[in-house]
């Protein structure tokens, strides 16, 4: 990384350090899926004397624990063990919320109440999930599932339930056997472990600080608990980004990182997809990940896929980290060494098959295009400014969207009796190579004798 911007990232995570009155604060820059910089400012303990954290030091890291849990449940997902639509008690027998879904969890959606009931579960030792869901009724459904977004930790305290209970073993080993191993994640646990960042408050009228107790949160321990360091979250962040197909598939990456429900507070365009927030900045860039938040310790994990970078952040305060840190050194890598995409290089084979349905398409009069984008994707291109775009994966016979007002819809292609292909079918609208024409394909037909002068 070029020294200037090392000098820039630095600058910005010293303001956020000095101005927030963090105690330490610790930030790291990734590219290509390699930590490429990382800074500490302050001290670990918060006194004078104390060490300044490093690329290894631990924080917990709060609610990016919950990014690792949907990673385990769409692992499952992915090995037929479970659907997204599944009633959540199929898999997690004895809570009285067991009709809403595992989607729904995933995304929020389900309804439930924020926090689980008695004590504030972020400070007190918990119980096993027994007592969690023998503690939740009918009135902790605060929303109609389905309906909106509302936060929950309480969900994903559940979805922890779920994975035990299809996995047979508890959820942090899973997390080490599928996740932290196949990644070399070697100081990421579910308590700390040396070096680590104590967790502290700092009063918020003088410059003092008092110490955090950071307990064992049991059956909602899926919501937050983890501990982890920048070396490997940046490891972490290769799963994002696409890099680590030995953990999740790219394409499930993508169905994680699409937003179903959209959380209505921020300024900005912000969503929620499965498990992972997404956040559309000002510029364009489309951020995935998470932030994380338990009493001493704050986080962010946030990913730009298009350029390829991650950026790692985390403290350990209660109160003080502004929101848009993570955002802004992405930006900096962004404007100061940008992404250099792999050179362009001609297909060493096209199917004929494929190629014979390249080229422009009509849908009625709107005219569209059909681009190969590799050896099992093709776009459909928009023209004149009107039309709905998509890309779409070859799914055996057929193509299946994968975004835009196509996703998960089939197109088909059409031959005549010759093979020769005649039209394009997506969800019943006919594409054909001319407009409205031939006009014993098109659905309500053609009036004879078609195409006239006024």
């Amino acid at each position: 990384m070029r020294p200037d911007l090392e000098a820039r990232l630095l600058a910005r995570a010293a303001r956020s350090q000095r101005q927030g009155r963090l105690p330490s604060l610790a930030a790291g820059v990734v590219q290509a899926g390699e930590l490429t910089w990382a800074a500490g400012r302050g001290t670990v303990d918060g006194t004078r004397e104390g060490a300044v954290p490093d690329a290894d030091t631990q924080y917990r890291i709060g609610s990016i624990t919950k990014t690792f849990v949907a990673v385990l449940v769409m692992r499952l997902r992915d090995e037929g063990l479970l659907r997204l639509d599944d009633p959540v008690g199929r898999h997690a027998p004895g809570t009285p919320v067991g009709d809403v879904t595992v989607g729904q969890l995933l995304a929020h959606s389900a309804g439930l109440t924020s926090e689980s009931p008695g004590q504030w579960w972020e400070r007190t030792p918990g119980a096993g999930f027994d007592a969690l869901a023998s503690s939740l009724g009918q009135e902790h459904r605060v929303h109609d599932a389905g309906v909106r977004f509302h936060y929950s930790n309480v969900g994903f305290g559940i979805l922890g339930a779920v994975v035990e209970a299809r996995r047979g073993a508890p959820w942090v080993d899973c997390v080490r056997r599928e996740v932290l191993e196949p990644l070399g994640m070697t100081r990421t646990s579910p308590m700390p472990e040396p070096p680590a960042a104590t967790g502290l408050a700092v009063h918020p009228w003088a410059d003092l600080v008092l110490p955090e107790p950071t307990p064992d949160a049991g059956a909602m321990a899926p919501a937050g608990q983890l501990w982890s360091t920048l070396r490997d979250l940046a490891a972490y962040s290769r799963v994002f980004l696409g890099l680590a197909p030995e953990v999740l598939a790219p394409e499930t990456v993508e169905q994680m990182a699409t937003p179903g429900v959209v959380d209505a507070r921020p300024s900005g365009w912000s969503g929620y997809g499965l498990g992972l927030q997404v956040h559309r900045t000002a510029t364009g860039a489309l951020l995935v990940g998470h932030g994380g938040s338990m009493p001493g310790f704050l986080a962010s994990f946030l990913v730009e896929r298009e350029q390829q970078t991650a950026s790692l952040v985390v403290a350990n305060s209660t109160v003080g980290l502004d929101g848009s840190i993570g955002a802004d050194l992405l930006a900096l890598v962004a404007e100061h060494e940008p992404y250099v995409a792999p050179a362009w290089r001609p297909a060493t084979e096209v199917a004929a098959a494929d190629l014979e349905i390249a080229g422009p398409w009509y849908w009625g009069v709107t005219p569209l295009a059909v681009r190969l984008t590799g050896p099992d994707t093709l776009d459909l291109l928009t023209l004149q400014g009107v039309g709905r775009a998509a890309r779409f994966r070859r799914r055996g016979e057929e193509w299946v969207g994968i975004d835009g007002y196509y996703a998960g819809e089939a197109l088909r292609v059409v031959r005549g009796a010759d093979g020769s292909v005649t039209s394009l079918d997506i969800a019943t609208f006919v594409l054909t190579r001319a407009p409205y024409d031939p006009p014993e394909l098109q659905p309500g037909g053609v009036e004879p004798p078609g195409w006239r002068t006024v």
